[in-house]
C-alpha cells in the first residue's frame, strides 16, 4: 500500500440519493471536492470523518485503516480536524478558551504548537475576546485555528467561506493559502465556488449525483477535453506561475510558467512571488502565423495537442501544448477547418486576457 495516499471507497444510499465513490487521493496539498449542491460533497466528507456511517465502506490514511469490513474508528479516535460552514464556537469561552478546548483533543506527538496556529490565522489580538465580539471572518479563522489545535493529521473543511460575504471571503483566503503552503497537513476542501477552487486546490475531485466525474491534479483535470470541467460557466485552465517582471510605466506584470510567460495587470506583487493565473478558453485564439500588428500582448508558440467537440455543435475545444503546460481554446469548427488544425500542428497562441490569482 502507498502510505502517502488516501484511499476512499463508500457506498451509501437513501431514498432519492446514492453516494458511490472509489478514490485514490494525494496525501498532501489541498484536494477540492467540487460540484453543485446535492452532489454528495458534504456526505462524502462526513463519511470520512465517521459522522456518517456507510455500512459498505473503506478508508485508509497513510497506511492506517480507519474503516473497513472489520474496523470502525469513531470520530473522536480519528486524527482529524473538521471545519464547518459555521464556526460554532462556545459562547461562554474566550477565543483562547475555545482553542484550549480543542487542544484537549490533541493527539500524542505535537505537530503544531498553539502559538503557531494562532500566528498562521492572525488571531493573536483576539485571544481575550468572546465569540459575540468577533466578525464572521474572525469567528471562522478562530474555528480553523481550533481545528488545528487538535494536531490533526488530516484537515476537513466543509465550505468554510459559504457563510461569509465577498469582503470577508477575500480577507480569509490569504490565511487559507498560508495553511496550504506552510503546513504539511493534507486538506480535503468542500466547495462549489470556482474562485476558491482555482485559488486553493492542488487536486480536484468533481462530484455529480453522488458519483465521481473527474479526479486528478487541478491543471490536468481542467485541461481534459473528453470531459470538460468548468469552474463556473467557462472552460479554462489554471497555471502555477512566478512574477518575473513589473513594468511600472504601463502597470503590467510578467508572470512566467513552465513553457512560457504572460503579461497581466500589475497587482503590486514583488518579483519572485508565486501566483496562479487562470486563462479561460474564450480568451484564447489561434493563428498559424505570428501576428505582428495586434493589440494582444501575449503571443506564444505552441502545438495542437487534441481537438474535441464543445457543447454547441458549431464549436470546438482545442488543447494546445506550450512547453510543459497546456491551454485550452474555444473556436468555431469552421475556423478549425479553415486553419487546418490537427494534432501536432505548430501554431501561435494568442491570449487576450489573464486573471491573476494571488
Amino acid at each position: 500500500m502507498d502510505t502517502g495516499n488516501i484511499r476512499v471507497r463508500f457506498h451509501l444510499g437513501w431514498p432519492g440519493f446514492t453516494l458511490d465513490v472509489d478514490l485514490a487521493l494525494p496525501g498532501r496539498g489541498v484536494t477540492a471536492l467540487f460540484g453543485p449542491s446535492g452532489s454528495g460533497k458534504t456526505t462524502l466528507l462526513r463519511c470520512i470523518a465517521g459522522l456518517e456511517r456507510a455500512r459498505s465502506g473503506f478508508f485508509s490514511f497513510q497506511g492506517d485503516i480507519w474503516q473497513d469490513g472489520k474496523t470502525w474508528l469513531p470520530t473522536y479516535q480519528r486524527p482529524l480536524g473538521y471545519v464547518f460552514q459555521e464556526a460554532s464556537l462556545f459562547p461562554h469561552l474566550s477565543v483562547l478558551g475555545n482553542l484550549r478546548y480543542g487542544r484537549q483533543r490533541s493527539a500524542a506527538g505535537q505537530r503544531l504548537s498553539l502559538d503557531h496556529a494562532v500566528g498562521l490565522l492572525g488571531i493573536g489580538h483576539l485571544l481575550d475576546r468572546k465569540p459575540e465580539r468577533l466578525s464572521g471572518g474572525e469567528r471562522q479563522r478562530v474555528g480553523i485555528a481550533r481545528a488545528l489545535a487538535v494536531n490533526p493529521r488530516l484537515l476537513l473543511m466543509d465550505e468554510p467561506l459559504a457563510a461569509l460575504d465577498l469582503k470577508r471571503k477575500q480577507e480569509i483566503l490569504p490565511y487559507l493559502e498560508r495553511l496550504r503552503d506552510e503546513l504539511d497537513i493534507p486538506v480535503l476542501y468542500v466547495s462549489h465556488s470556482p474562485d476558491e477552487v482555482a485559488r486553493l486546490a492542488d487536486h480536484l475531485v468533481v462530484l455529480e449525483d453522488g458519483r465521481v466525474l473527474a479526479n486528478g491534479p487541478l491543471g490536468a483535470t481542467l485541461a481534459r477535453l473528453d470531459l470538460p470541467i468548468r469552474l463556473g460557466e467557462e472552460a479554462g485552465v489554471v497555471l502555477d506561475a512566478v512574477v518575473a517582471e513589473r513594468d511600472a510605466a504601463w502597470h503590467l506584470a510578467r508572470v512566467d510558467f513552465p513553457g512560457g510567460s504572460l503579461w497581466t495587470r500589475d497587482q503590486g506583487l514583488a518579483a519572485g512571488c508565486r501566483v496562479r493565473v487562470r486563462v479561460l478558453a474564450r480568451d484564447v485564439s489561434l493563428a498559424t502565423q505570428r501576428q505582428e500588428h495586434t493589440s494582444i500582448l501575449n503571443l506564444l508558440p505552441g502545438c495542437v495537442d487534441a481537438i474535441a467537440d464543445d457543447d454547441h455543435p458549431g464549436l470546438a475545444l482545442v488543447r494546445v501544448r506550450i512547453g510543459a503546460s497546456v491551454l485550452v481554446a474555444r473556436l468555431t469548427k469552421r475556423s478549425s477547418v479553415a486553419l487546418g488544425l490537427v494534432p501536432g500542428l505548430a501554431l501561435w497562441v494568442q491570449v487576450k486576457s489573464v486573471a491573476l490569482i494571488e
